[in-house]
């Protein structure tokens, strides 16, 4: 398991976590260092996501880099 708390662009598709576990979102694109998280993905937007075919809208949000509790291979867990 990573304990690093820095975005890459590996990390496109990855859920996103609150502390108690509960998926909140998916990262759908990271641009010059910042996770930008769609809260509502379909299952089409998850696969482009994981794929890198997507890319962040209006609707996505950016994740400010001291929410990020931990990054692993599987998820971004939040403070």
């Amino acid at each position: 398991m990573s304990d690093r708390t820095t975005v890459s662009d590996d990390d496109q598709g990855k859920p996103i976590v609150d502390e108690n576990g509960e998926k909140i979102g998916v990262v759908s694109e990271v641009r010059a260092g910042t996770a930008y998280v769609d809260p509502d993905p379909g299952i089409t937007d998850t696969v482009s996501s994981k794929l890198g075919w997507s890319d962040a809208d209006e609707d996505d949000y950016p994740l400010p880099a001291d929410e990020i509790a931990v990054i692993t291979d599987d998820e971004i867990r939040l403070t």
